[in-house]
This record gives C-alpha cells, structure tokens and sequence, in this order.
C-alpha cells in the first residue's frame, strides 16, 4: 500500500491562475484607457493613487461615494452570452446615484467574482465598463477579480461597482428648497436599467414561457436584447444644475417612483406623479399584462420608462424641457409638488 500523500494544486481547488494571468494582460489596456493626468502609478499595483491637489481650486470641495451591483440582470447576461452590457451597466448606474446630489464622478472601482474565470468573458465585460468610463471622463483606477468555486457555480459571476465624485458644499442637491407647486419632470429610461429583473424573468420565461432568444414583436429585438439594454448615464443634468436650475433630483432605481422620489422630500410635501403623461416602453406593457401585476407594484418595481426625475421652479421648467442637454433624454412634466408628509402620490 502505498503512503504517497496525493498532491492538490489550486487548480485541482477550482481556482485558475493561468486564466487570471490571461485576463490581466487583456483587461490591461483597456483599463489604462480610461486614465488621465491624476492618476499616478501604474496599472495592477495594490492600491489606486489619484492626485487630488486640484481640490485647492474647490471652496469647500465634498466628496460623494456610493456602491451599487447589476442584480439579477446577470442571468440574462450568462444565458445569452452577452457581457458589455451589464459592464456599463455598473459604471452608470453609479454615475446617477452620485449625480442625483450634484456630483461629478471622479474615479471608479470594480469587483467581479466567478465561480470559473473566463478570460473572454471578462474581456467583454471589461470593453462595457471602461467605455462608459471614457464616454463619462471617470478613471477606473482599481478592481478586483474573484474566482469562488463552490460560492458561484460554472460561468455565473457577480459584480459590484464603487464610484466616487466631488461637489462643492453650497452645490449640493438634496431636494430641501423643493416647495409645493413645483413642477416634476421625467427623463426616459432606456428600458429596465438594472431593476426589477426577478419579475422580469419570472415573467417572461416562466409566465409567458419565451426564451430571451425569441423576437419581441413590438421592437424587433430578441428578448435578451431588449431585457439588456444599457442603464443610461443622466451625467448632462449637471450642467443644469451648475445653473442654479434643478432643486432635486431622483433616479429611479430598486423601489421604483415610490421609494425614490420620497428621498428628496421636505417633510411638508408630497410629490403627485401622473403616470398617464407619459407612454411606457412596450416592455413595460408586456411585463404587467402578461404577468397581471397590479399598478402599484410595478411602479415600485420598475421604472417604467422614466429613469430620472427633476424637481424645477415652474418658472424654470420649459428651460429644462427645451435644454440641449436633456434632448435626448425626451424630457416631460410628470407630476408636481403639492403639500403634505414626505409622500409619493400616483395618479394612475
């Protein structure tokens, strides 16, 4: 009987270091892509180092952070081996959670966790993610790569994304000079953006029995091409409210109207959404025939075509209607302010 003791190696564990090798010298440039003069070092050291000495140009600079995942939208990513998109996706998502305050993004920061690495997959992933970060001048300065077998299984992965931004103090949005009878305006969404995909996918594969492969009639696109469009960037609305003209400002993530646009309220008002004022996506009509959602749940689910919401001085509001910046967002008066406790009102 032999008393040779077996050899595992971390490959045996499930954890591929020659994928990894592989996936660092891919993602490599793409990352430095996205640099600019304050980043100092060089890419793949422990830690990312950004000059900040331009802070001295700031009266009282503040600096915004938030972290923010994709959700379940990864499925649809896995299943139809689609991978830029949610790599967008992440950059922003976060993007608007900082802007909704004021704030212009400065760096970001990734995390993306498998239980088996793929190099290609990754790649993809990381073409969405460093063009959105190009597209909105934020450096991507740091990451982490996981590979977990046993907490992720195959080709299933996770990411979550850390951005940070600065504002100057007296620049804040924060919704508090927001007073009954100003006027609520809504920026479209281009689709779910990154919510609400457990009712979608319980809807579509289970209820309505489709495969992401199948054609949606009403646009043409495939389910998964439809499911997978970009969350949009709002980065533009800063420029407006550079110019003293947006009071407050939610965007409408996980909890929909409901629980978005009631985080920027005075305690004496209410904000009253008229859901008639604008026309969903047929996405959105398809999701709540199909799976009988009742109204209130999904407008708390999802949102509905309107990824941002503006609160303006109504004397301001057909300035922000008629902006340049905003066009392409297809701008509309959704609601008003009217007196009350913090609470959103929809009028359906």
């Amino acid at each position: 009987m032999s008393s040779e003791k077996q050899t595992v190696t971390y490959a045996d564990a499930g954890v591929n270091l020659a994928a990894w090798a592989d996936t660092k010298n891919r993602i490599g440039k793409l990352v430095k892509n996205t640099y600019n003069e304050r980043v100092v070092g060089k890419f793949g050291q422990f830690g990312g180092m950004f000059d900040v000495s331009f802070l001295k140009n700031y009266r009282k600079p503040i600096l915004v952070s938030s972290v923010d995942g994709v959700g379940t939208k990864l499925k649809i990513a896995v299943e139809t081996g689609v991978h830029d998109t949610v790599g967008a996706d992440i950059v922003n998502h976060c993007i608007d959670d900082i802007l909704v305050m004021g704030a212009k993004p400065l760096f970001f920061l990734d995390y993306f966790a498998t239980g088996k690495l793929s190099p290609d997959v990754m790649e993809s992933f990381m073409i969405g993610l460093t063009k959105a970060c190009v597209d909105s001048g934020i450096v991507l300065i740091g990451g982490e790569t996981a590979e977990m077998p046993g907490v992720y299984h195959g080709g299933d992965y996770d990411i979550a994304g850390t951005i940070v931004g600065i504002v100057e103090e007296d620049e804040v949005i924060d919704g508090s000079t927001i007073v009954k009878g100003d006027t609520l305006i809504g920026l479209r969404s281009n689709g779910l953006h990154t919510n609400g995909y457990s009712l979608a996918r319980k809807i579509v594969t289970e209820v309505a029995r489709k495969s992401y492969f199948d054609i949606f009639e009403p646009t043409g696109r495939t389910f998964g091409q439809e499911l997978l469009r970009p969350h949009r960037s709002y980065a533009p609305v800063n420029v407006l409210m550079r110019k003293n003209l947006i009071k407050g400002c939610a965007h409408i993530t996980g909890g929909g109207f409901q629980e978005n646009i009631d985080r920027i309220l005075p305690d004496n008002c209410n904000a009253h959404i008229e859901t008639k004022r604008w026309t969903p996506d047929p996405i959105f009509t398809f999701l709540r025939e199909q799976g009988n959602v009742p109204a209130d749940d999904i407008y708390r689910t999802l949102n509905m075509g309107i990824g941002m919401v503006l609160a303006v001085d109504p004397k301001n509001a057909d300035t922000v209607l008629a902006s340049p910046e905003l066009a392409a967002f297809e701008p509309v008066v959704i609601g008003r302010i009217e007196d009350g406790n913090s609470t959103v009102v929809m009028e359906w």
